[in-house]
């Protein structure tokens, strides 16, 4: 039988897995996925993770939950060898590697944050990417409240209470309305602190916010975050950041504790090694998301650059990953069969953001541009729906309807800041009432 092997575990890939299922009969293919995480993240409800407005692992699903007769290994790709047909992985938990042959690789780690160099991101930023990104961003909002509620220093405390996030797109956008939505929650329980204290910035580079949507959204989207609160700056660039604060490059400086980097992503580091034609560092594809001059390659979601009708390539965006992978599968099909694939070919159904607040922006299908609370509440039923499963959808409407009547949650889970000590280190504690899972930082 043919070996298909699927890299990723994001919404392209696990699209096309199931959509292959279906159509493969169990003699013709066999087909494994790899991805590092055991889960699918539902990266459009990341930012209501990060305040608090939806518990962890409601907007996450099982993979294996997801596949019928698609073996999934939990593995890291450390190496690709086109020409042998083999693909080097890791596993995750166990260290072990181990070389998996294919007929038919479908490329789709998607995409990392991008930080172009600029001095004191990599080290000092926080991003929002990942599921620990958003518990970590929480945890640190929570930490600079209780820090700045015991600060003597009022230069000190302020800049506590700053929080600056970069890039007006989707995550900047949506992340900054959110927190400040949690702060004004929470911000009762701390009576030390003023409403008025805590201050959030977001710094776009463009003139406007959501620059590769429509002008109105973007103008729309400053306005309604502006009143409610956020400081929004455009047309600054950032210059570095370091103890001081976010430096821009016109000179100014904003004294902010906590920076969120949302300005740029770039596909998978493994797309760099390949040797292929590279678009804006993606993986340039044919229309049928075929690598040109290497059969049985083929690349989806984030790392590729896929082209439209237009000529430009489509966005990578969660609606067009959806819809990428059953073409993709019907077309490896096809290939297996002595048949003629098919090129992808989709029109937006439009673009929605949430901007807090009970407040959104969406543009239907370029016909006008819904606001306020009308383009939130279609956010939210429209993403609800999206979400793979029934038991999330309800977990996830369970939360929504609990943050109407509660405030948010401000106990500081540092899961992912403290490290199980060694068995040396737990011997020689300083306090012999300590237990064996005790966590230091």
């Amino acid at each position: 039988m043919k070996r298909i092997l699927i890299l990723g575990g994001g919404f392209a890939a696990i699209a096309t897995a199931t959509h292959l299922e279906r159509a493969l009969r169990r003699d013709e293919a066999t087909l494994t996925l790899v991805s590092r995480e055991n889960f699918t993240l539902f990266t459009p409800m990341l930012p209501e993770v990060a305040s608090g407005g939806l518990e962890t692992r409601h907007v996450v699903t099982p993979i294996r939950a997801q596949l019928r007769r698609t073996q999934f290994l939990l593995a890291d790709v450390r190496a690709i060898d086109l020409a042998a047909g083999n693909v080097e992985v890791e596993h995750a938990l166990t260290g072990t590697r181990r070389s998996l042959a294919y007929d038919q690789l479908v490329f789709a780690l998607g995409s990392v944050s991008s930080t172009f160099g600029i001095p004191g991101i990599e080290e000092r930023a926080l991003s929002l990417k990942s599921l620990e990104d958003a518990d970590r961003l929480r945890n640190r909002a929570i930490a600079m409240l209780e820090l700045a509620d015991v600060a003597v220093d009022s230069a000190e405390r302020k800049r506590l209470l700053t929080f600056a996030f970069v890039g007006g797109g989707y995550t900047g956008v949506e992340a900054a309305g959110e927190l400040l939505d949690f702060f004004r929650s929470v911000v009762r329980l701390y009576p030390s602190i003023a409403p008025a204290d805590i201050e959030v910035y977001l710094v776009e580079g463009a003139h406007r916010l959501l620059p590769d949507l429509p002008e109105a959204m973007g103008q729309y989207s400053g306005r309604a975050l502006e009143r409610g609160g956020v400081r929004v700056v455009l047309g600054e660039f950032v210059a570095g950041l370091d103890d001081a604060g976010l430096h821009l490059k016109s000179g100014g400086t904003i004294a902010a504790a906590t920076v969120v980097w949302s300005a740029g992503v770039r596909p998978s580091p493994l797309v760099t090694s390949l040797g292929l034609t590279l678009e804006r560092g993606a993986i340039r594809t044919a229309s049928d998301f075929s690598v040109p001059g290497h059969p049985g390659l083929w690349a989806i979601g984030d790392c590729a650059s896929i082209p439209s009708p237009s000529g430009k390539p489509y966005p990578g965006t969660a609606q067009h990953a959806i819809r990428e992978g059953p073409v993709l599968a019907r077309n490896i099909v096809a290939v297996l069969r002595g048949r003629p694939t098919a090129p992808f070919r989709y029109a937006s159904l439009g673009t929605m953001a949430s901007l807090g607040a009970r407040r959104g922006v969406a543009d239907l299908g370029g016909r006008f541009i819904l606001t306020g609370f009308p383009a939130w509440f279609l956010w939210r039923t429209y993403y609800l729906l999206r979400l793979p499963g029934l038991d999330r959808r309800i977990r996830v409407a369970f939360d929504w309807t609990l943050g109407l009547l509660f405030p948010r949650d401000i106990a500081e889970l540092r899961v992912f800041a403290r490290t199980i000590p060694r068995p040396a280190e737990a011997a020689n504690a300083v306090d012999p009432e300590s237990t064996s899972d005790r966590r230091s930082p």
